[in-house]
């Protein structure tokens, strides 16, 4: 099954546009683990089983795994989604982006190591960035597009003077991603949920295309307004919530509390789609 066909039935079978992001931090961890990197598989298989039901993806950050010398830990953490939630699609959030041999050896990486479903790409080397990627049928690929921190706008939000009309690049790449990039039906966009109105012009250019929206949570984007301008029926989103669910709370009902938090998010999504 491809990552799309993952997504829409994952969405279908769990009711849920929710995509809980696993960014684990040893200085945060609950209890007894706190400041032991050895125990970051345990705390996000924990996270893993407390919210597999309630989720449409999961999203694990290459480098809060990679900085803890812990890479093993999240193949572990891989395989052991896909025995416990093999319906539930697992996006590698990365942000690669180079060319050539090297993008190969990153697609290896993403795609046979981990087993990932998707990957996040930065595309701003161009197409022969995403295109060894785009050689592993049914894995998705999901550029950057409009992100949620400031400093996006220093690059995304500048027009394009050379291209017809002048569109802002965000705008230019969203246009691509929908059409000419989207040779196979892979690719997907990040669009950051504290910028609702460049999710909404971002989704009517690309309409179809999956969105993975962060910034839902912790970082303050408004989940009623983002599900407003992103969710339609043929184009899923995939709210990111990492923080408030993984650490709603240090003692030890930290599992249990990941799901209540889950819970309430899921349902406020729900609440918010059109219709």
């Amino acid at each position: 099954m491809d990552f799309i066909a993952q997504l829409q039935r994952a969405e279908r079978q769990n009711q849920s546009m929710l995509c809980v992001g696993l960014d684990p931090e040893p200085a945060k961890l609950p209890g007894a683990m706190r400041g032991d990197a050895s125990r970051i598989f345990e705390f996000c298989a924990r996270i893993v089983d407390a919210t597999k039901d309630l989720v449409i993806a999961f999203k694990p950050q290459i480098a809060y795994f990679a900085a803890h010398r812990a890479e093993d830990q999240l193949e572990q953490l891989m395989a052991h989604i896909r025995r416990v939630a093999p319906e539930v699609p697992v996006i590698l959030d990365a942000k690669r982006g180079d060319i050539g041999s090297t993008a190969e050896q990153y697609a290896r990486e993403a795609f046979e190591r981990y087993q990932a479903d998707a990957v996040t790409l930065s595309p701003f080397m161009g197409f022969d960035s995403i295109e060894p990627y785009l050689r592993y049928p049914g894995k998705g690929v999901i550029l950057l597009c409009r992100t949620s921190n400031p400093g996006g706008s220093d690059l995304q939000f500048q027009r394009l003077a050379d291209v017809p009309g002048q569109p802002r690049l965000f705008e230019h790449l969203a246009r691509l991603a929908q059409t000419d990039w989207n040779r196979n039906g892979q690719l997907g966009l990040v669009v950051g949920a504290t910028f609702p109105e460049e999710i909404a012009r971002v989704r009517e250019l690309a309409p179809t295309l999956p969105l993975l929206i962060p910034g839902v949570g912790a970082q303050g984007g408004d989940a009623a307004a983002t599900v407003k301008a992103g969710w339609r029926d043929n184009g899923p989103i995939i709210v990111n919530s990492s923080r408030a669910v993984l650490y709603a709370s240090s003692g030890e009902d930290h599992a249990a509390a990941a799901r209540r938090v889950a819970l309430e998010t899921r349902a406020l999504l729900n609440a918010s789609r059109p219709g």
